[in-house]
């Protein structure tokens, strides 16, 4: 074989089931690194947007004039959407004249848990695709190793004098295959393995604020009733 053979030569050489196959793995790896991408653009701003927020919020400011202030963006997401959906939810049983404690917690939770379920599947958009290109990557390209070598050896039992030189550039054909599909494999699992991550610490913090503005709101609520 000649040293100087590349890539693309090896590929126009390739059958046309191996090229497929190349091909597939190709886009596989581009749709996964655009993913990746956009991703980590999105779980870095619900971060920064959850550090934000938190601050906001802890600093003793006014709820309701919080709560017109994050209603009024044209976007509301991420730990924003939670609050929104559960002041608003306790503003609604408030004029309902409804002031009993756990009954308001109740609904205010309820509210703020759906809001929390859609901005986690948000958040894990996606991460499916991902893991199903890292489980079946490897398996794509060695089907296709598999195929050119026994085209290789098949096109070999023709001739009856066999050199190296002969059935060395389908191999090397067939295991390009094998590399491409570890090519978008690897980098699919590690994304979504620390993207994966990365959504579980989002969901955890977005459950601890739930958890403690739900907490606000009842002894807020039992203080009025008191008074």
């Amino acid at each position: 074989m000649s040293a100087e053979l590349s890539f693309f030569d090896l590929f126009v050489q390739a059958s046309l089931l191996v090229q497929l196959v190349m091909l597939t793995l190709l886009g596989f790896s581009i749709a996964c690194w655009t993913m990746i991408f956009q991703r980590r653009k999105v779980l870095t701003a619900a971060r920064e947007q959850l550090q934000d927020f938190e601050d906001k919020f802890w600093s003793g400011a006014d709820l309701s004039k919080l709560y017109s202030e994050v209603s009024a963006k044209e976007q509301i997401d991420g730990i924003e959407n939670l609050f929104v959906s559960g002041f608003r939810e306790f503003a609604r049983l408030r004029k309902s004249h409804i002031y009993a404690p756990q009954v308001i917690v109740d609904g205010t939770h309820r509210a703020m848990r759906v809001a929390m379920s859609r901005e986690v599947d948000n958040l894990e958009t996606h991460l499916p695709f991902m893991a199903t290109v890292g489980s079946i990557s490897p398996y794509i390209g060695l089907f296709g190793t598999v195929w050119g070598i026994m085209n290789s050896f098949i096109a070999l039992g023709a001739v009856e004098q066999a050199t190296l030189a002969m059935v060395a550039p389908g191999i090397a054909e067939a295991l390009i295959a094998t590399a491409m599909g570890l090519f978008a494999a690897i980098p699919a699992v590690m994304a979504y393995n620390r993207f994966s991550h990365n959504v579980e610490k989002l969901e955890n913090s977005y459950g601890n604020f739930m958890e403690e503005f739900s907490s606000i709101l009842q002894r807020q609520t039992a203080a009025e009733q008191k008074g």
